[in-house]
């Protein structure tokens, strides 16, 4: 059986990270939104691989929000 203290941490972890960079997301939608863009089907990640995955993809919904303001100020131009 798996230690069950191994979840805290995770727990906090995708708190802060939802806290911090995705407060307008409801709960799923930040969940749903990550599993689209891990585009595999998360199921059988190994708990300690969730944080490596997520820094990922901060990264790259940071630069898709850049990119995307950057068009929304072209077109209000």
């Amino acid at each position: 059986m798996r230690d069950a203290d191994r979840l805290d941490p995770l727990y906090e972890y995708l708190k802060e990270v939802h806290k911090q960079n995705f407060p307008d997301w409801r709960f799923w939608q930040f969940i749903v939104n990550f599993e689209r863009w891990y585009g595999i089907d998360p199921f059988y990640m190994e708990d300690d691989k969730v944080i490596e995955k997520m820094e990922k993809f901060i990264s790259a919904m940071k630069v898709h929000d850049k990119f995307t303001k950057k068009i929304e100020k072209t077109i209000d131009k």
